[in-house]
């Protein structure tokens, strides 16, 4: 049996099959000109529309064979008002290839699929069999979650993250200041580890399991306006974030004494953050290229959902 998964988010067009135990991912970055932040979701979309062929066509060379089951991520999060123009494009394509080849077809969130994803690739799919906390940390998300199983698809209750902007809004808007192109989260990663000594992070108020980062964004303008070196402030954006994101995290454990972490999210790509995480507690992070945005996980949980109706 094989599932297909398709996601389309700010800013990955993705499609993946999954067997059970092996699966492969499609995916392309969405073009952003040089100098600007992001996409309209107008033409976010039709980017997808255009990218969705190309993707087929690469799991096609890989060897996916005829889907048994076809998903697709159709909102940002599994609750109530969530939702992106963006994601139209993959669950109107996942809807008719369903259609057309008579199987099922599963809507999920562009979140539960990154957790699925990051469980799958660390080689703990029994994760999404009991409760866990995760960290889903993205360009436009930077939630703390409890997480628990719900039939063969997991249920995230948000306990905490930021109150303002995203980690990975502050990365890439300290790297376009920088001259880096968005999404500037791998090349301000690179160019943090330029810097000679890690600069001391701005200290985070935790209200909670909750912070706020905008006020991190307003010193890296100052920075830069001083002429601070751009090692030194993409080290102290990073710096700063993993901090925070550590923090939020220790606290967490101690309210939910035991459970497993996991790191989900594009930012949990960031090496200093797993540096940091991984020195400090026991962590699972998904492998770096299930990291950021896939179809992975959209596919993983397809093929649950197919064979728990199966044995129903």
């Amino acid at each position: 049996m094989t599932a297909l998964g398709l996601d389309t988010s700010n800013y990955t067009t993705s499609a993946a099959f999954f067997d059970g135990w092996n699966g492969v991912n499609a995916g392309k970055l969405l073009e952003v000109k040089p100098g600007e932040r992001g996409l309209r979701q107008s033409e976010a979309l039709f980017q997808h529309v255009k990218a969705l062929p190309g993707r087929m066509e690469e799991l096609r060379s890989q060897g996916l064979g005829e889907a048994s089951a076809v998903a697709a991520s159709t909102r940002p999060r599994a609750v109530e008002g969530s939702y992106m123009p963006c994601f139209l494009a993959g669950e109107s394509l996942g809807r008719s290839l369903a259609a057309a080849l008579k199987v099922p077809f599963y809507e999920v969130s562009h979140q539960q699929g990154h957790l699925a994803a990051a469980a799958w690739s660390a080689g703990r799919m029994d994760l999404l069999d009991s409760p866990f906390l995760a960290w889903h940390l993205s360009g436009g998300t930077t939630e703390l979650l409890h997480v628990e199983p719900d039939g063969a698809n997991v249920k995230a209750e948000r306990i905490g993250g930021t109150t303002d902007i995203s980690a990975g809004q502050l990365i890439d808007r300290a790297g376009v200041m920088l001259g880096l192109r968005f999404p500037a989260g791998k090349a301000l990663d690179d160019l943090s580890h330029q810097c000679q000594s890690w600069p001391k992070p701005l200290k985070r108020k935790l209200n909670g399991l909750e912070f706020s980062l905008s006020g991190v964004e307003n010193q890296v303008k100052a920075l830069a306006e001083r002429g601070e070196e751009p090692a030194a402030i993409a080290a102290f954006t990073i710096g700063t974030m993993t901090q925070a994101v550590w923090e939020a995290t220790a606290a967490a454990r101690d309210r939910f004494p035991g459970l497993p972490l996991l790191c989900s999210g594009g930012v949990a790509s960031n090496s200093r953050l797993r540096q940091v995480l991984s020195e400090r507690c026991q962590v699972l992070f998904a492998l770096p290229q299930y990291s950021t945005d896939n179809a992975m996980g959209v596919a993983v949980l397809c093929h649950r959902l197919w064979s728990n109706d199966k044995e129903e």
